[in-house]
């Protein structure tokens, strides 16, 4: 039901019944408020509204305390919406004035109160944008945003999100479960930019009496445009920056004996670096044929499955010949070095040649989904 404050030419959320629109000169134009004055648990998800009928809105102010809260009137004026949910258990002052086709104004306005949730929810950036601070990110890069219970409301919680880039490109958002939500865009950043990303989470009802409370901004800066790309049947890895060739590098990468010592085709992004890093071989015991446990020195992961690009420790005559690891790509000490330095969390790493494919979801490969398949998993498809 929609809730009515009575139109009035006094003071915001004064009740003089003489000065009325609705009872006075019906030529008046006439203002509707939800919520309503003096409603002390207003849902915080439905926002403000604010109608006029006979005439037009002329100004409409919404203030929580000194803060103002952004909206938007439509083409006609006849309709205010605030942008994004309201605060939860906040105090909201409404004033609104509407002019008839004359240009007589009227003003009204609304006092009133946001509930209290009885369960809150909070989201949080993956350690892409919160571990890395101050650095810059790679053309590739995601945006990861996790909640701390389930979500159901999907739709609105996308809503509530918002990309903004100096230099915009087409992107969306991609539910993974009821508890992550990762935004990609159609082709990659532009280099050299700054990308800020909002949740406008508080006041949004996540799921059924779940309400969010805080909202969350990070800005980034996405750095040059650098693309490495392998090829594992020549055993070669070129790495160019901002679209110039600047290193030619032998590789070694994994033997293909089984399954897991093949190196994935596809579309990587750099997700985290160490020095050194252990590495020990997955599903075998020491003593069993193939194990082994090693500290490797310059390791830049590229996926969830174990794979790094990093010196080579040992079998360096596989360099440039032969594909010998166990699946990481191998470098020769001063090339994985210099990788090792220069590379900015989210740069491309396009590997070709191996019968094995990356997956969707192993590690940041998100670029393995075509542009429409990645967009199947919005909430606003």
């Amino acid at each position: 039901m929609l809730l009515t404050t009575a139109c009035q030419s006094g003071s915001p959320g004064s009740s003089s019944a003489d000065d009325r629109g609705a009872k006075g000169n019906p030529s008046d134009a006439q203002v509707e408020i939800t919520p309503s004055d003096g409603t002390g648990k207003a849902r915080p998800d439905r926002g403000v509204v604010v109608k006029a009928s006979n005439g037009k809105l002329d100004t409409v102010s919404v203030k929580a305390g000194a803060k103002d809260i952004p909206g938007a009137f439509n083409a006609e004026r006849t309709e205010w919406r605030s942008k994004w949910a309201l605060a939860p258990a906040t105090s909201y002052t409404v004033a609104a004035t509407a002019k008839n086709p004359a240009g007589k104004p009227t003003q009204t306005g609304s006092n009133f109160k946001t509930l209290k949730p009885a369960q809150t929810t909070a989201a949080s950036l993956d350690w892409i944008l919160d571990g890395n601070k101050g650095k810059k990110y790679g053309v590739g890069t995601p945006i990861i945003l996790n909640f701390d219970r389930p979500v159901f409301n999907k739709d609105q919680v996308e809503k509530a999100l918002e990309v903004k880039a100096e230099k915009p490109v087409e992107g969306a958002w991609r539910w993974v479960g009821d508890q992550q939500v990762i935004y990609r865009t159609k082709s990659y950043w532009p280099a050299h930019q700054k990308v800020t990303v909002t949740a406008h989470l508080a006041g949004v009802r996540a799921a059924k009496d779940v309400y969010g409370v805080q909202d969350l901004t990070r800005t980034f800066e996405i750095g040059a445009v650098r693309i490495t790309k392998i090829n594992l049947k020549k055993y070669r890895m070129t790495v160019s920056v901002d679209g110039k060739t600047v290193r030619k590098v032998p590789i070694s990468a994994g033997n293909g004996s089984t399954l897991e010592y093949t190196t994935t085709s596809g579309v990587h992004l750099t997700m985290e670096k160490g020095n050194p890093v252990r590495m020990i071989s997955p599903g075998r015991k020491k003593g069993d044929p193939g194990y082994y446990d090693l500290l490797i020195n310059y390791a830049v992961r590229i996926s969830n499955s174990g794979e790094y690009l990093h010196q080579s420790a040992g079998e360096y005559h596989c360099l440039g010949k032969a594909n010998c690891s166990h699946g990481c790509v191998r470098q020769p000490p001063k090339d994985a070095l210099w990788f090792y330095r220069t590379a900015q969390p989210g740069d491309v790493v396009d590997i070709t040649g191996s019968r094995r494919k990356l997956e969707w979801n192993n590690g940041w490969s998100f670029w393995q989904l075509s542009w429409n398949s990645w967009k199947q998993g919005s909430a606003l498809r």
